[in-house]
């Protein structure tokens, strides 16, 4: 490959850090320029959320390499700076600041962004949300002075969020208008289970409830929600999803899903796009998924670093056929968890619990009607994951009497 050969990854992000370095790694000798819209230098976002709310840990040790590094590897690294526009006839990417820059092939890993409330006082300052450094910073200081926290959303980041104030001495309320926590992501039964731990932890819930806005004069002082209540409010997290920055892909004429389907990058299991020359990694790619033989996007960080890598392989020509299984994790508290798998949009499942949820540690499965094993989780319960994800990939019906029964290995039922 020639030196004179460029490689432009749009998203200094984990999934674009990933890329680049998985790009030196795999012999590409060529130029790569990796351009990112904030000032700080590429980082992993699950720490914000966790140690860094804590208090425990700064946001640069979140950092996925130093600036050194991305000198040692002839990494051109942007920071600071927004592409406006790709040109996929001319092969060049617009910056804000009217450059052009041209690139042999490109990677699109511009991530996501926060679903904002668009309600009355949505802007008073206290209301705050937590995506990038910045804002995990504003907020870590903002909860040393013990304030009364009211978070709306009972989803992943709601409840780490909520779990970090009580543990700094806050005082917690969480909003929600579904029944319970993660009830679109767990369902009601598992979400309730998180919910009961929370509770024992002190957060209060007002779940089947609604913000209709803020109130305050120059701060926040309190949550108005569904039927004109307003709950007290010092300090207000909101944490209700993202949506995936798909406009710069979309308006170079690469396919986008609609978010009907889900919304995202549409590749296939190589995660090229419908345009030549063009990949996606990260929270915007939705890529046709081998095991599943359906188009999958994640919005974690294990995804991240795994379309990164998979992409930047492609991109070198490798024959890559993406098929890493789902996986997240959370801490909560001393409550720890990882899952792994995908459930389809609206699909039916029974949930299976193994071991008692009253103990701390336990597993839960989602199966299909045909009793296949479509996700697993553990809580507390280290070294239960790889086998969860061999029943995931095997593909067999389970017996879900065997699959509670703790007494039967994972690798018998």
């Amino acid at each position: 490959m020639a030196d004179a050969e460029q490689i432009v990854i749009v998203g200094a992000s984990l999934a674009g850090a990933t890329a680049a370095g998985t790009l030196r790694e795999n012999g590409w000798t060529g130029a790569i320029v990796l351009i990112g819209s904030e000032q700080s230098l590429p980082y992993e976002r699950p720490p914000l959320s966790k140690g860094v709310l804590l208090g425990k840990d700064t946001t640069e040790s979140a950092q996925v390499h130093d600036q050194q590094w991305y000198d040692d590897n002839s990494i051109d690294l942007r920071l600071g700076t927004t592409a406006t526009a790709i040109d996929p006839t001319g092969h060049t990417v617009t910056l804000d600041d009217g450059t052009r820059v041209p690139y042999t092939k490109l990677l699109i890993a511009t991530g996501s962004r926060v679903r904002e409330l668009d309600v009355p006082g949505a802007k008073l300052p206290g209301v705050h949300y937590l995506r990038t450094a910045e804002e995990a910073q504003a907020l870590t200081d903002a909860y040393a002075a013990k304030p009364r926290v009211v978070v709306v959303g009972a989803g992943w980041i709601g409840l780490e969020a909520a779990s970090a104030a009580r543990e700094r001495g806050c005082e917690v309320t969480v909003v929600e208008p579904q029944a319970t926590a993660l009830a679109s992501v767990l369902g009601e039964k598992v979400g309730e289970l998180f919910a009961d731990f929370q509770r024992q932890h002190g957060v209060q819930f007002r779940f089947g409830t609604g913000v209709e806005g803020f109130e305050g004069t120059g701060k926040v002082t309190g949550v108005r929600v569904s039927g004109g209540e307003v709950l007290p409010a010092d300090l207000v997290v909101v944490g209700v999803g993202v949506r995936p920055n798909t406009e710069l892909a979309e308006e170079a004429g690469v396919e986008v899903a609609t978010p009907s389907n889900g919304s995202g990058i549409v590749t296939g299991p190589d995660l090229q796009t419908s345009v030549a020359g063009i990949w996606a990694a990260g929270d915007v790619v939705r890529w046709d998924h081998p095991l599943f033989n359906r188009l999958v996007r994640v919005e974690h960080w294990q995804n991240a670093k795994d379309t990164g890598a998979a992409a930047a392989k492609s991109m070198l020509g490798q024959d890559v056929a993406h098929d890493a299984l789902p996986f997240f994790f959370t801490d909560q508290f001393d409550l720890g968890m990882e899952y792994a798998g995908d459930i389809p949009h609206g699909a039916s499942t029974e949930v299976v619990l193994r071991g008692d949820p009253k103990s701390g540690a336990y597993l839960a499965f989602w199966l299909d009607a045909d009793q296949h094993v479509l996700a697993g989780m553990h809580v507390n319960t280290w070294g239960a994951i790889d086998g969860i994800q061999d029943l995931i990939r095997s593909g067999k019906q389970v017996d879900p009497a065997r699959l509670a029964d703790p007494a039967v290995e994972l690798s018998e039922v």
